[in-house]
């Protein structure tokens, strides 16, 4: 899914000739997260999402992006969790993708990798993330769906990032 979504960000992108990107230029954006839970025991134990991400981004041309990504998410537990003495969940998302500008100032994204568990059982999820969001200079807003997935507990995320970007 991830790799489909990218493949038609760059068809888009390769035909636009918006220079949303700066070529061969890093950028690094710091940014807000909050989500729902969708799917598997993560829904069923936690109805929100919040953390916080930093995304390196290097502009492979002016309309396409390569970036990584890392974090925290924390998965707030829902009333009855709590009540049965549960507390919050952890991962550790480290993504690699891509950023393909479509238009100006607006842009299809995918992102693969692993999420790292850091209580329970600490296992590993595959990370897939399709996106679309709008990036300026110095702000970048974007929506997704994320997939989680393995060891028998799948689940997924429909969220929100709010960034602030800089050059470096």
């Amino acid at each position: 899914m991830t790799i489909a979504v990218a493949a038609v960000g760059i068809l888009f992108a390769s035909n636009v000739k918006a220079q949303t990107v700066d070529a061969n230029k890093f950028r690094l954006g710091i940014g807000v997260e909050a989500g729902i839970p969708t799917g598997g025991e993560s829904h069923v134990a936690s109805n929100f999402e919040l953390g916080g991400t930093a995304r390196l981004q290097y502009g492979a041309s002016n309309n396409l992006a390569i970036t990584l990504t890392s974090g925290y998410y924390n998965f707030f537990p829902d009333q009855a969790l709590k009540d049965a003495g549960g507390s919050s969940a952890g991962i550790i998302p480290v993504k690699a993708g891509v950023k393909a500008f479509f238009s100006q100032n607006l842009y299809f994204g995918g992102e693969a990798g692993a999420g790292f568990e850091t209580n329970g059982l600490k296992d590993v999820k595959l990370l897939l993330t399709p996106g679309i969001g709008w990036a300026s200079k110095s702000w970048d807003v974007g929506a997704r769906y994320e997939n989680f997935s393995g060891q028998g507990n799948s689940f997924g995320l429909v969220g929100l990032r709010v960034a602030y970007g800089f050059a470096l």
